[in-house]
């Protein structure tokens, strides 16, 4: 009798687990119906991430300006914290892509070296990709659909606002335009 007591709660549990699935299921489902301009910004913002924590790593093995490895370090750690923020804003179900860099970019970047390398890495990824980053983020924090997202977009705002700058400095003082 007291088994029946244990093991009647036990089955009822079990016959209630696939509702639960189900229920979970239906939730990713809708997450992922994003409206297209928050579908748009979580590619964009991951992609622009991504590509500059792979270019600053290139900028680290392939600069020999100190300058230069400075921002890249700088944009390594600020990118990584931008990406694991994105990542906790977007919706359950919406995956956001981890390694999903713009390979025309990197391409352009890989065979060249020393102060060839430094002049298209701060024009292509600081200066113009940060332009375009700044873009995508403001279009998100002021005209997004998801509330979550359009408030990690605002939130990271200021920090790429600020690697525009700091890039946009960088081109002056290398000479780079």
């Amino acid at each position: 009798m007291k088994t029946q007591g244990i093991f009647l709660p036990l089955a009822f549990a079990f016959m209630a687990m696939p509702a639960v699935a189900q229920t979970q299921a239906a939730s990713t489902t809708m997450a992922n119906d994003l409206p297209p301009q928050d579908k748009e910004f979580v590619q964009a913002a991951s992609m622009s991430g991504s590509t500059e924590i792979d270019a600053a790593k290139l900028a680290t093995k392939r600069s020999e300006d100190k300058d230069v490895k400075s921002f890249a370090h700088h944009m390594i750690v600020d990118h990584t914290k931008l990406t694991v923020e994105l990542k906790m804003a977007a919706p359950h179900g919406v995956s956001v892509p981890k390694d999903n860099s713009d390979t025309t970019v990197l391409n352009s970047l890989k065979g060249l070296h020393g102060k060839e390398f430094d002049s298209a890495y701060i024009k292509s990824v600081g200066v113009e990709g940060h332009q375009k980053a700044v873009e995508a983020f403001k279009k998100e924090a002021e005209g997004g659909s998801n509330a979550a997202l359009k408030k990690a977009a605002a939130k990271a705002l200021p920090t790429i606002q600020d690697h525009l700058k700091m890039a946009q400095q960088l081109a002056a003082k290398k000479g780079v335009q």
